[in-house]
């Protein structure tokens, strides 16, 4: 795995390419001089947060063979902001899946999804609270 950053403009910006090509912006927040031309960093640690978990429930769900149409994530977290650096204290995630899904099947994917699979939930979890909610809309 390899990601490069070159500077595009201004102070803060950045330009993150992997390997494939894809590439994001970043930049710092305004006031230390940011012009908000692209996601904070610590962002993008929820950007990761939201894929990984995402693509493992979806990737178990597909195993077991449940009808998944469609799922969306939203996620909200708190920094402790009086302590240097200001990293997360609580992080809430919510799924709303889409489909004739079985209450079990979904909290066995999620719990898997938590526990064993994603990566960077079980980084982020080492230094804040990581509580995951879903909804199921048939």
């Amino acid at each position: 795995m390899e990601i490069n950053l070159v500077r595009k403009s201004g102070k803060f910006n950045f330009e993150a390419e992997n390997s494939g090509g894809f590439t994001v912006d970043l930049d710092a927040k305004p006031e230390i001089g940011g012009e908000g031309k692209g996601f904070r960093p610590m962002e993008m640690l929820l950007i990761g947060l939201g894929g990984c978990s995402g693509i493992d429930m979806v990737n178990v769900l597909t195993k077991q063979k449940e009808p998944l149409d469609d799922v969306k994530i939203s996620i909200k977290a708190t920094r402790k902001d009086q302590e240097m650096p200001p990293i997360f204290d609580v992080i809430n995630i919510h799924f709303d899946l889409y489909g004739a899904l079985s209450v079990q099947k979904v909290e066995r994917a999620l719990a898997m999804t938590f526990e064993k699979y994603c990566s960077v939930s079980n980084i982020l979890e080492r230094s804040a609270t990581l509580n995951y909610t879903y909804t199921i809309h048939q």
